[in-house]
Formats: C-alpha cells, sequence, structure tokens
C-alpha cells in the first residue's frame, strides 16, 4: 500500500506541472512513429508551439521523503541528442523514479518513464512506462497519431482522443511553457492527459507567490494547488501543493502531500542546464 502512495504521488508531480538510454536503431514503436510521420501533408500540418522552458541536456533530481523516512529519488532528464524521424526532430525525456536507503530494502522500486515529444509542435509520439515495484513489472507503450486522433496502446487496441492530448510526462513538460504572469488567485489551469487507457483532465489552481529555500538556493516561487480526487489517496481536494520556480524555466522546485495513511514532500537536489535564468531572490 505504501508503495502505491509513493507511485500515484510520484506520478502527480510529473502530470501536473518520478538505465538513462540514448537514440537507438529505428525499431519496434520508432518505426511506427516513423510510419506515421510519413503521412504529413501540407493540407494538414501540425500546429507549431514554441518551447520556452527547456532544453536538450536539462537534468533535474529530486528526494523523497514518506514522514521522517528518506525514502526515495527522482532524475528528470532531457536526453542532449535530438531523435530525427522523417525530419520531425524530437525530444527524448526521461524520468526514473527510485527508492533508496531502508525504502529500497523492504520495497524496491525502479520506475522509468519515457517520452518522444515533438520540438516544433510540442506533442508526444511515443511513451514508454516501466514499472517494477517490490517485483511486481508491467510495461506500457503508447505510440500517437495526432493526424488521425487515436492513441495505440501496443496491445491491438487503439483509442479517440482530443486534439493536443498529451501523456504522463509530457504534459509536465508543455505545462512549463504556460504564461503565468496575469494569473490571479484561484484561476484554474487544465490540461488533458491520456494515462492507463483512459484521458485524464488535470488541473492545477493558481495560489500566489512566495519565496521558498531549497538546496538550488533561495527562490521566488509560484505556488499551486493540483485538483486531485478526494478519498482515494487524499482527505481533502487541497491536500497537495507544488511550488514552482517564478522564471521562464518554471521548474518544480517542492511538493507536499497529505496522504490517507501520512505524508510526502519531495524537494529539488539538483538542476543543470536550464535554458533560463533561475529566480534567485536576494
Amino acid at each position: 500500500m505504501k508503495s502505491r502512495f509513493l507511485k500515484y504521488n510520484v506520478v502527480l508531480l510529473i502530470t501536473s506541472l518520478a538505465i538513462l538510454t540514448s537514440a537507438g536503431p529505428k525499431t519496434g514503436h520508432l518505426a511506427t512513429i516513423e510510419a506515421i510521420s510519413q503521412t504529413i501533408n501540407d493540407a494538414d500540418p501540425l500546429p507549431l508551439q514554441t518551447n520556452k522552458a527547456f532544453k536538450e541536456g536539462e537534468s533535474i533530481s529530486y528526494r523523497l521523503h514518506y514522514g521522517f523516512l528518506n525514502a526515495g529519488a527522482a532524475v528528470l532528464e532531457v536526453k542532449p541528442d535530438i531523435v530525427n524521424i522523417n525530419n520531425r526532430n524530437l525530444y527524448h525525456i526521461v524520468c526514473n523514479g527510485y527508492t533508496i536507503g531502508s525504502a529500497d530494502w523492504f520495497f524496491k522500486v525502479r520506475d522509468r518513464y519515457e517520452t518522444y515529444l515533438d520540438k516544433n509542435a510540442m506533442l508526444p509520439w511515443m511513451f514508454v512506462r516501466n514499472v517494477n515495484e517490490g517485483g511486481f513489472k508491467f510495461s506500457q507503450n503508447y505510440v500517437f497519431n495526432h493526424y488521425t486522433k487515436k492513441v495505440d496502446d501496443g496491445e491491438g487496441k487503439q483509442f479517440d482522443v482530443p486534439s493536443g492530448i498529451q501523456d504522463m510526462v509530457s504534459s509536465f513538460y508543455v505545462a512549463r511553457n504556460t504564461d503565468f504572469k496575469n494569473a490571479k488567485e484561484g484561476d484554474v489551469y487544465s490540461f488533458q492527459c491520456f494515462m492507463d487507457k483512459e484521458i485524464w483532465p488535470l488541473k492545477i489552481r493558481y495560489v500566489g507567490k512566495e519565496i521558498i529555500t531549497t538546496d538550488i538556493g533561495k527562490i521566488h516561487a509560484i505556488k499551486f494547488r493540483p485538483i486531485v480526487q478526494k478519498g482515494r489517496v487524499f482527505k481533502k481536494e487541497e491536500d497537495m501543493n507544488v511550488w514552482i520556480s517564478d522564471d521562464d524555466n518554471h521548474i518544480v522546485l517542492k511538493v507536499q502531500a497529505n496522504v490517507l495513511v501520512g505524508s510526502i514532500k519531495m524537494d529539488i537536489m539538483s538542476a543543470k542546464n536550464l535554458l533560463n535564468p533561475t529566480a534567485i531572490a536576494n
């Protein structure tokens, strides 16, 4: 049960805003991406969306506490090499979450999430998920076709999806490009994500601005409250709070969550190769 709470909160961190490989040969799903991208025509181009929040080579690491236990860590990395499929440039983004210390001894977790995100359209082409929790293992391999608005789950099933749909990882990186300069307290921002063969509406509520102290310095931050489902993991809808940097990077700095059986906290440990200057407070 503790592992389930750990997993859902790492996932919620990634989707609301938890080994490293380089691009390989065009086999399996990468070959499928290539076949889909060959359907490009001038009459039905993908929309353009500019990325101003991150770049190749960015790497951000976090530590995770479950109550007083130093329970885990997560590393979010944009691989340094761009993957090119039929003249479409793709970011390869990898997120790894794992237990450490005593938590690793009684319930070992090694979770890995990947997305191949179109650099010009900011839409995912492929999502890969490999979970290993206490010996329980499963994987997901989703291929997105934004021309037909369908997702192939790799198991012979296709799902209808709306325009602009994201996966669990890409939604986090795309959300970082949101302009919050004119945000007011109570404003709600929504994103749509395809996860576990369903379309999940992700919503975050703007709370305000604060200055918080982190391992990378004292940072100007924007505070949000993800709108979570109470009952399964959380007692109340406001039981989770997220702080992101108040700059053009919009990196997650801190997460605090009260769950039914305790509390979970995630703090940034390091941030490398950011695209923009960090909002350091004097």
